[in-house]
């Protein structure tokens, strides 16, 4: 079986390059034209899951039309908390921040996830899909259309080559193409 990992399109936030987690955007006109761009660089897909976010609904519906999504909560992005919606420029003399940035990212975010709290939901709702997809009727290809960070804790915990959080990050519409080998992901094709 194959899956695909899919980052979804591009939102205003993700232009301003504002910390986007728990903001429910919407694709942006420039997210809208690149989702339809990219629809058909993804044929064979049998079965979508998304994440709950207005952004993967919309990416999902572009990218795969006449396949209903099924909506999974777990797989949504991490909550950036007090950093949400807000840009480095903005944030670069907050001492909340400053520390967080000094940590790699893996320290707690004040009213928000820690990195450890974000990747214990997404692997549990990983799991779900995989559960899912075993237990339902053989698909040859799925996909799952998320956020980057959810990506990058899943490739980071089970994608081959291995390779660190941050060495697995995509682009909006970009994502990679895994085979299930055992219990880890072997990428066959990135995007």
């Amino acid at each position: 079986m194959e899956l695909l990992l899919i980052r979804h399109s591009i939102t205003s936030g993700n232009l301003a390059r504002k910390y986007v987690g728990r903001t429910d955007e919407a694709l942006c006109a420039e997210g809208v034209a690149l989702a339809k761009e990219a629809a058909g660089r993804f044929p064979g897909v049998q079965r979508v899951y998304s994440s709950p976010m207005r952004r993967c609904r919309e990416t999902a519906g572009l990218l795969f039309p006449g396949v209903e999504p099924v909506i999974i909560g777990g797989l949504r992005e991490t909550d950036f908390g007090k950093f949400e919606g807000k840009s480095y420029d903005e944030l670069k003399d907050d001492p909340d921040y400053i520390r967080w940035l000094d940590s790699g990212g893996e320290g707690p975010v004040p009213g928000g996830e820690s990195k450890a709290e974000a990747a214990e939901r997404t692997m549990l709702a990983f799991g779900d899909v995989l559960i899912d997809l075993m237990n339902g009727d053989w698909v040859e290809r799925a996909a799952i259309v998320a956020h980057g960070g959810t990506i990058m804790t899943v490739m980071s915990a089970l994608g081959l080559p291995e390779r660190e959080y941050y060495g697995w990050q995509v682009k909006n519409c970009g994502g990679f193409l895994v085979k299930l080998e055992g219990e880890r992901l072997r990428v066959v094709e990135s995007y």
